[in-house]
This record gives structure tokens, C-alpha cells and sequence, in this order.
């Protein structure tokens, strides 16, 4: 229940101009490799870009950024800086064999500490990496940060689209605008030239088309994805010219025009006298 005065007041990030959240509703679709290389493609079209990762207990971004091991915090400025983007996750603390046992909150105190207490300087654009699900760090998130929009993750497959159905359903409720729906893991396109559809095709456009928002592209499977966050060095950064790394960047040229189009005034017509 909020005091009489009304909810509190959301963090203030003078210096971000948009904070778009990446959400699924399941885990294993592919979430944090979309927020990291839709981050590093803001980069390219030339933004300024900071990367949150939000999921406190199961943090991939260090891995899939190439930030090996616990960071010393005497020593390392906060946020960190790769590939010239600035980074924050609870891996920069926390040793990956070490299991994060906390109720909901301990995830709103350091949230809040990692949007309001961290200097992210001046940036076009910051990205949440949310957790999957609908719980208490999208919760924090939607009540304490002026959220520019969410986009929501998915594969083709019916399983996970019941469950990105819940995720857009949430951020509605909770007034936070949906930029759209992202289908990853789409196709693949074989030695052969063909094209596969593994996980069938077409679920994220159809359930777009259902929400009345916006598809905002595909993103093919490519083997070299995995290869690539698994070694720190995002398909993006690595292989810009293949065609999962154009993929991105129509993503994050879909992203900006969607933002920008949202901030638009609304066209008066035209007078003819």
C-alpha cells in the first residue's frame, strides 16, 4: 500500500535516455544472448550503451562478456567497461559455483543499489537483462525505474509462447509500454543452402499479431552464438558481417525507431482552405 502523498518516486538516471528492459517469460530461449548482442548493436549504430544484468541468481552477461572471476572493488570502478559498453552484474561479486539463497528483498536492495547507487554517466541507451518469469526483479524494476519499454524473447514454439504471452501481459498491467516481440532461434540456414525451421517458425509474429504489438524481427540459430558467449566475444563483436549479427542489427534499428516513434507528437491533419 503506498503513503497518502501517492506511489513513491521512481530512481532518477538524469544522464540515460532510454532503459528498455529484455524479457521472457521461460528461461532457455535465449534472453541474455539477445539483451548482450542487441546492446553491442546499439553500440554499432553508433549509441552510447550500458548493460544490467538483473538476474540475480542465475547472472550470464560476465561469461558472455568476457569478465572472468570476482572483481576487486577496491580497485575496479563500477560500472565496468568492455567492449565500450559499461557492464554491472551480481557475477562481478559472487563466484559462480556460489548459489544466490535470497528472498525477494534482498534481490529489491541490490537492484535498487545497482540502478540508483551506480554512476552510469551519460548514455543513450541502458539494457535490463531481466530474469525469466514474472517475479520479484521485474517487480522492483517496474516500480522503481521510469521504464522506456520492454521487449519480450521467445522461441517459435507454442511452450514458449504461452509463457511470453504472461510476460507481456505483466508489463502491461504494471503500465510499462511492450516495444515488441523478438522470435530467437528461428531457422537455420544449413551447408545446403536450405532453410530449416527447427523449432517451427512464424509463433512470434502470430502472437504479435494477437497483442497488437510490434514483431520486431528473427534471429536465426547459428552454431557459432553458443561458441561465442561461451567464450566472452558476442557474435556481434566477432562475426559483424554474419547474417545472426545483421539480424541484430535490424533489431536494434527496429528498437531505436520504435522509441523514437513512441516520443513522437501525434500528426494533426492537414487543413485545406
Amino acid at each position: 500500500m503506498h503513503p497518502p502523498g501517492g506511489p513513491p518516486a521512481k530512481i532518477s538516471l538524469p544522464g540515460v535516455e532510454y532503459v528498455v528492459a529484455v524479457a521472457s517469460g521461460k528461461g532457455g530461449v535465449g534472453k541474455s544472448t539477445v539483451a548482450t548482442n542487441l546492446a553491442l548493436a546499439l553500440q554499432m549504430q553508433g549509441q552510447t550503451v550500458g548493460l544490467l544484468d538483473a538476474d540475480i541468481y542465475g547472472p550470464s552477461i560476465p561469461t558472455m562478456m568476457g569478465v572472468p572471476g570476482v572483481i576487486d572493488q577496491a580497485t575496479t570502478p563500477l560500472p565496468l567497461d568492455r567492449y565500450g559498453m559499461k557492464l554491472l552484474s551480481m557475477g562481478f561479486f559472487i563466484p559462480t559455483e556460489r548459489a544466490v539463497i535470497w528472498r525477494g528483498p534482498m534481490i529489491d536492495k541490490y537492484l535498487t543499489q545497482f540502478i540508483g547507487a551506480i554512476d552510469w554517466g551519460e548514455l543513450d541507451y541502458l539494457v535490463l537483462d531481466l530474469p525469466p518469469g514474472t517475479g520479484d526483479a521485474q517487480l522492483t524494476l517496474t516500480q522503481k525505474v521510469e521504464l522506456s519499454g520492454a521487449i519480450i524473447v521467445t522461441t517459435p514454439q507454442d511452450i514458449s509462447l504461452i509463457d511470453a504471452r504472461k510476460g507481456l501481459q505483466m508489463f502491461r498491467e504494471v503500465r510499462v509500454p511492450v516495444l515488441g516481440i523478438v522470435e530467437n532461434m528461428s531457422y537455420f540456414v544449413g551447408d545446403d543452402g536450405k532453410r530449416y525451421e527447427i523449432f517451427r517458425h512464424g509463433g512470434g509474429r502470430k502472437l504479435a499479431a494477437e497483442a497488437n504489438t510490434q514483431f520486431l524481427g528473427e534471429i536465426p540459430i547459428d552454431p557459432r552464438v553458443a561458441e561465442c558467449g561461451d567464450t566472452g566475444d558476442p557474435i556481434v563483436h566477432r562475426h559483424p558481417d554474419s547474417p545472426v549479427a545483421q539480424s541484430y542489427l535490424s533489431l536494434a534499428k527496429a528498437v531505436m525507431d520504435e522509441l523514437k516513434q513512441g516520443e513522437a507528437p501525434p500528426q494533426l491533419p492537414e487543413l485545406n482552405f
